[in-house]
């Protein structure tokens, strides 16, 4: 008798534990591993409201060579000599002639608003003196040279060539180069006592020398 008392309180008592089992809600457990994956970000348009995204990013290049850095790191106190502003086109699979540029007609060296040279301070451009101011800077390139063009219609959109405006035209060598460059870039970079103004793209390359 006390044996099947016995086997009835043990069943009844794993009873009660398995219902009790079945009636507790599930606990989340959390998980302490950090989730790897980026958060979920709500739409957001992809149109700029106030102006359209360029594909040509305007530029400026500064001679000496990245002079507002060393102007806020007080490596100088004397005023800029030069720096030209311009949009920097891409070739996007195309080569600079014939897909870009043609032989024998005028570019403005960039894209957009005409590309401007300032000049801070007189200075001499192959042989000829040049006044300090604001000049656009605009080229006729050939097959072997290039000739540069300063010209006084600044602030000026494109490029319509007006020579009763031109102020000076130099002839620049072209060189042939081993880079590929997909960004149309104008710096200046220095040689002995003078200021090479460099314009590449593709696998050319011409200089301008300036002297102050």
């Amino acid at each position: 008798m006390k044996k099947i008392i016995a086997y009835l309180l043990t069943v009844f008592i794993l009873f009660a534990c398995n219902n009790k089992k079945e009636a507790e809600p599930d606990i989340p457990v959390k998980n302490n591993i950090p989730d790897s994956a980026s958060p979920q970000l709500p739409d957001r348009p992809t149109v700029n409201p106030y102006a359209t995204v360029d594909v040509s990013p305007m530029d400026m290049s500064y001679y000496p060579t990245d002079y507002p850095k060393l102007k806020m790191a007080k490596s100088t106190t004397a005023p800029p000599l030069a720096r030209v502003v311009y949009s920097r086109p891409h070739l996007q699979g195309r080569h600079i002639f014939h897909e870009v540029l043609k032989y024998e007609e005028p570019w403005r060296l960039g894209a957009n608003e005409a590309t401007e040279l300032e000049l801070f301070s007189d200075a001499t451009i192959s042989d000829k003196k040049i006044r300090a101011g604001r000049y656009i800077l605009y080229c006729i390139p050939h097959t072997d040279n290039w000739t540069i063009v300063l010209n006084s219609n600044i602030d000026s959109w494109g490029l319509q060539p007006d020579t009763a405006k031109d102020i000076a035209r130099f002839t620049a060598p072209v060189i042939k180069t081993n880079n590929t460059l997909e960004f149309f870039t104008i710096v200046f970079e220095k040689k002995g006592d003078v200021a090479e103004l460099i314009m590449a793209w593709d696998d050319t390359e011409v200089r301008l020398p300036i002297r102050f």
